[in-house]
């Protein structure tokens, strides 16, 4: 589905720090409330999802709270997508260094999601299933989101602005070019089904496999170019609030993403998610498992996220260095904190993972196993290289996860270790 249907707010990146300045310095901006409604209608029972609302940075200290929404929509299997459920936000959380404050929590959580997610793929594959799961994980901390994904479900926020945003993006073949670019150039084949004739038909797939997404956790019969690197973007609401919709692509299959929001606003989140996907229901009938996360982000005192006349103009803030132009509060603003797409581990990871090479022990960046500095074994080299590999610039990885690195860029087809 197109992402130009959506109306977007593009407004410079703010640092993190900046914002976090404010909230401190600003005694009436307070936590907001979280209010959620989930439903869904099985047509294959491949959906699951994720609700958890007492998650906590520092563990027993409640005013370190946080709330964690995700969807999984298996395919070929439900095993990838309960799998992923049961492991993603463990290994999410065991990327992040213990005890960091929470901007630098909130820092390093973009870069804990990858590093969950590739996780999460290679353990799965070690079991030898074929089925395969797309994931739409919502972080929400205060006023900040942060939504990682891979596949085709989407999440959407809806401010009282009016202004519908794509926090998401759709990593599904047939409408995304640079996927495409990307899969061919790392090994793997992109068409259509021939039928008898020469005759194509369906969607763009990539061979070996026939999936039509570039990325997912599993899909262990598929080539290692299906990358489980998710896309990540980070805003931050004002305080006047937002509503997210999280959906599997039932939903948007049938609905845009204006239609969806239109569709339930001024309505209690339990109603509202309720209302998506009757809609989507009464739209194109039940063609696949739909399911659908409602979740409003709203001041304490406010019941709901209700309907407001979108402006012709939406301020932001305009500058780089925290330089305020509006006040936090301004109807409809979301300030990017954070947005990055790229299926290079070395683009996503950095070169500065805390690590500690004096101790002789290092961290592998991705599994967080320890392991010992050896002869074959360092930073910034490893004998698993092919002769036209470039040298790996990011942090620590042990020998397994240096492997499917190389695999996901194409420098290396292997098959996952299959343990029984």
């Amino acid at each position: 589905m197109s992402q130009t249907e959506v109306s977007r707010i593009k407004p410079p990146l703010v640092p993190l720090a900046t914002l976090i300045g404010r909230e401190l310095r600003n005694e009436k901006v307070e936590k907001p409330f979280v209010k959620y409604g989930q439903a869904a209608l099985a047509k294959k029972g491949e959906d699951y999802f994720l609700i958890k609302l007492d998650c906590q940075r520092i563990p027993g200290n409640t005013s370190t709270t946080f709330s964690v929404f995700a969807i999984f929509d298996g395919h070929n299997g439900i095993s990838a997508a309960i799998f992923a459920k049961e492991h993603l936000l463990g290994n999410v959380l065991s990327a992040i260094p213990q005890g960091v404050s929470r901007e630098k929590w909130l820092q390093a959580l973009p870069r804990a999601l990858v590093a969950g997610f590739v996780k999460t793929d290679i353990e799965f594959q070690q079991k030898g299933e074929t089925s395969g799961t797309t994931v739409t994980f919502v972080v929400i901390d205060g006023w900040t989101v942060t939504v990682a994904s891979v596949g085709d479900s989407r999440c959407i926020l809806d401010t009282q602005g009016g202004v519908v945003s794509l926090l998401t993006v759709d990593h599904r073949l047939e409408e995304n070019e640079e996927e495409r670019e990307r899969v061919t150039a790392s090994g793997g084949e992109v068409g259509r089904l021939n039928v008898f004739g020469g005759n194509e038909v369906g969607p763009l797939r990539c061979w070996p496999g026939g999936l039509c997404l570039s990325r997912s956790i599993g899909d262990t019969d598929v080539g290692e170019y299906i990358v489980p690197i998710p896309h990540v973007k980070q805003v931050k609401l004002s305080n006047a609030g937002g509503r997210l919709i999280i959906a599997s692509d039932g939903i948007w299959d049938t609905l845009s993403s204006d239609m969806a929001a239109k569709s339930c606003r001024g309505l209690p989140a339990e109603l509202a998610a309720k209302l998506v996907v009757k809609e989507a229901l009464r739209s194109r009938g039940l063609k696949d498992d739909t399911t659908c996360l409602v979740v409003d982000i709203i001041p304490s005192e406010q019941p709901m996220l209700l309907p407001s006349t979108p402006r012709k103009k939406q301020n932001v803030l305009t500058s780089l260095f925290g330089k305020s132009a509006n006040k936090l509060s301004a109807v409809g603003v979301v300030e990017e904190l954070f947005e990055e797409g790229s299926a290079m581990l070395s683009e996503r990871l950095g070169k500065d993972f805390p690590s500690d090479p004096n101790s002789g022990i290092f961290k592998c960046a991705v599994c967080q196993a320890d392991q010992p500095a050896n002869e074959n074994l360092s930073m910034n080299s490893e004998p698993f290289f092919s002769p036209s590999s470039k040298p790996w610039e990011g942090p620590f990885l042990c020998a397994k996860c240096r492997r499917k690195k190389d695999a996901m860029e194409g420098k290396r087809p292997i098959k996952p270790t299959i343990t029984v």
